[in-house]
């Protein structure tokens, strides 16, 4: 059932548009992760939908009866006025709840007076079901389980609401959004007040979610875990996308690719025409290559308006009219001046090198306690990190990590124990704070202080930073976080240091430029310690995990899943929360071009597995060991296959407006995205061996 749709929605700021032709539908229970880059509208977007902001342009219909929750990044003023208690705020989503049990008191008072009727037993029976139904004996638990779950202890549930500061109302606003269960749920940056603990508590809770999500969040983890749909956002439109992130990413590379493989067959087609042409100028055979020069001349302007892929769907007459014949000189030139179809936002052009080899032991520690002297913060294990391993620092906040980066760099003493840094050690430090930067130096002049570089050449190395034009000369004061950041890593990426000490370096970033910083640093030939929030780097990168707790630095020796799985802290498994979405195959269209291959394994998933402490598995000989990973190998490499080509599919199915096929070739994407989740957690736990 849809809950909203839009019809070629678009919002301006004056004269300038910030998006424009966003046709979105949303259903019950759709799982959608919003992404796009900071600045192309995304929240702007959000308010729309919530009935918060009239669109400049187009229309949003919402089902009738649909009920709409919608969380602000900030929610400062949710609260105002409002001076009762944070229990108490959460209390007014069952005010029906508690005004039936003041009838019930009432009813009970009447009975224990020896005055009640058949009429009154029969009322208190009415509203002692009704109270029960609504889920009367459980609301005050409930009430519970989300405050603990959002990070709130029972000390702070008495606190009035406006002694609580933006991020704990914000918490609050959220905490009782999902008491309300609203059929459709908006949540802006919802993890931005978060600490780890309360963000898997929040994605075990929405992937149970009853009704529809659609979420804004640089958490790429967190969608990975809770959407199955991402619409990117662009100035000119949404583009919807099936799976989470990391699926939609494969997909959205595809989809590039396949626009730059028709762009460059199209020129190469319109290239070979104008040979025709010329050759057929040249034998005196004018009028039928001026009829050609004609055609070939609608092509070329048609692509100079709506590119390769809008060719395709509009006639000459849509958006053409009359045009002068170009020259075949003309053509030739308006050819080579074709650029191929790139809608992604602006990227960073990063590149880190180190200088230097280090030796193959970078980094030493024995026994070391860490802090102040007058306040010792934590205790380490014995600690070894060699040349190319990539350490990531985890733990709460106010544990210790910046800390433990200030002493390791010397800035603070160790209280016990030995530390030692390897030959060759060039250090490089990314501060979470940017420290290291000076408010009242222009930006342009930040960049020089710390590198040598002319002033032109300062310039365009920093364009590769996004800072362009006027931006160069704004103060270090006047800029957002997230331009520190690019302004930090551009002077990082020139020290040329083989390790690098990490604070947060992705903080602030929108989601392309945390992709690129990703990329560069799985690049990068030195060795890393990295202290973030952002899982999804942290799983993509770490070959050890340093975690902090109770007061001690544990080390573990593996991948950031290894350690999820020996912690145990996944309590649901991808395949079983595939399996509880009962994945139902619809029977085949017969217009469908080819037949999918045997998925018969999706029948394995449709009965959840019954969840129990996992046990210790013997170790496999050697030969079989390999043999499974090679058959995972092959098995995966068959899906992601197979998934690319459904999704081509997808969008001829689309193009014929065949629903039926349409249907059972998203039925067949999920179930491969259900089977490559399956494969990846199967191959993670035989490399866990």
């Amino acid at each position: 059932m849809a809950l909203l749709t839009t019809n070629d929605l678009g919002h301006a700021f004056g004269a300038d548009d910030l998006f424009s032709d966003v046709n979105v539908l949303v259903n019950d229970k759709d799982r959608i992760g919003l992404v796009g880059p900071n600045g192309v509208g995304k929240t702007t977007l959000l308010l729309i939908l919530a009935g918060m902001l009239e669109s400049t342009t187009g229309t949003v219909t919402r089902g009738r009866d649909m009920t709409l929750g919608y969380l602000r990044q900030e929610a400062v003023l949710t609260f105002s006025g409002r001076e009762h208690t944070m229990f108490q705020e959460m209390l007014t989503v069952f005010a029906n709840l508690r005004q039936m049990e003041s009838d019930l008191r009432k009813l009970e008072a009447v009975m224990e007076a020896g005055d009640a009727g058949e009429d009154v037993l029969a009322e208190y029976g009415r509203i002692q079901e009704q109270y029960e139904h609504g889920g009367g004996y459980d609301y005050q638990v409930d009430i519970k389980r989300v405050l603990q779950g959002l990070g709130f202890t029972q000390n702070e549930w008495d606190t009035p609401l406006p002694h609580l500061s933006g991020g704990q109302k914000t918490r609050v606003l959220l905490g009782r959004l999902l008491l309300e269960k609203p059929d459709l749920l908006i949540l802006d940056e919802p993890t931005n007040h978060l600490d780890m603990d309360a963000v898997e508590w929040l994605e075990r809770t929405l992937r149970t979610w009853p009704g529809a999500l659609l979420i804004v969040s640089h958490d790429r983890y967190f969608l990975d875990r809770v959407v199955d749909q991402v619409w990117e956002m662009r100035q000119t439109g949404v583009d919807a996308y099936r799976g989470n992130y990391t699926i939609y990413l494969q997909q959205r590379q595809e989809r590039w690719e396949r626009e730059q493989a028709v762009f460059l067959a199209e020129k190469e087609r319109l290239e070979e025409e104008l040979d025709w042409v010329r050759r057929h100028i040249a034998g005196g055979k004018t009028d039928i290559a001026k009829g050609k020069l004609k055609r070939l001349t609608r092509d070329i302007v048609l692509i100079e308006q709506v590119g390769v892929l809008g060719k395709e769907n509009k006639s000459w007459l849509e958006i053409g009219g009359r045009v002068r014949t170009l020259t075949v000189n003309e053509a030739e030139q308006r050819l080579r001046l074709l650029k191929p179809p790139d809608d992604r936002p602006p990227r960073l052009n990063m590149k880190l090198h180190s200088e230097e080899r280090s030796g193959r032991t970078v980094l030493r520690c024995k026994k070391l306690h860490v802090g102040y002297p007058n306040r010792a913060l934590f205790t380490t294990d014995k600690i070894k990190l060699d040349r190319e391993d990539c350490a990531a620092l985890i733990g709460p906040n106010g544990s210790g990590k910046t800390t433990f980066l200030r002493t390791l760099l010397g800035e603070l003493p160790t209280l016990r124990g030995d530390l030692f840094w390897g030959e060759n050690v060039q250090i490089g430090y990314f501060a979470q704070g940017h420290e290291q930067l000076d408010p009242s130096r222009r930006l342009l002049d930040e960049l020089r202080a710390h590198v040598e570089m002319e002033v032109a050449e300062a310039r365009h190395y920093l364009a590769q930073y996004l800072f362009r034009g006027n931006d160069v000369f704004k103060l270090v004061s006047e800029l957002s976080g997230g331009e520190r950041g690019r302004l930090a890593l551009a002077i990082l990426a020139r020290t040329g240091a083989n390790v690098l000490l990490l604070d947060e370096p992705t903080n602030h970033l929108d989601i392309p430029s945390q992709e690129v910083v990703q990329q560069v640093l799985e690049q990068f030939d030195g060795t890393i310690l990295l202290v973030s929030h952002d899982r999804y780097l942290v799983n993509r990168l770490a070959t050890q995990i340093w975690e902090l707790r109770d007061d001690h630095l544990h080390i573990f020796p593996g991948t950031y899943a290894q350690f999820l799985a020996a912690r145990g802290g996944e309590d649901v498994t991808e395949t079983a929360v595939a399996a509880e979405a009962k994945i139902i195959l619809p029977q085949s269209s017969p217009d469908a071009p080819s037949p999918a291959p045997d998925i018969s394994w999706v029948e394995e998933l449709v009965t959840p597995p019954v969840a129990e402490k996992p046990k210790k598995r013997k170790k496999k000989s050697h030969q079989s060991w390999e043999e499974r990973l090679g058959e995972l190998d092959a098995e995966l490499a068959e899906a992601e296959s197979w998934l690319g080509e459904l999704a081509l599919q997808m969008e001829m199915a689309q193009a014929a407006a065949d629903t039926a096929w349409l249907e059972q070739l998203q039925a067949d994407h999920e179930a491969t995205q259900t089977r490559i989740a399956a494969l990846t957690a199967e191959w993670d736990e035989w490399m866990a061996m």
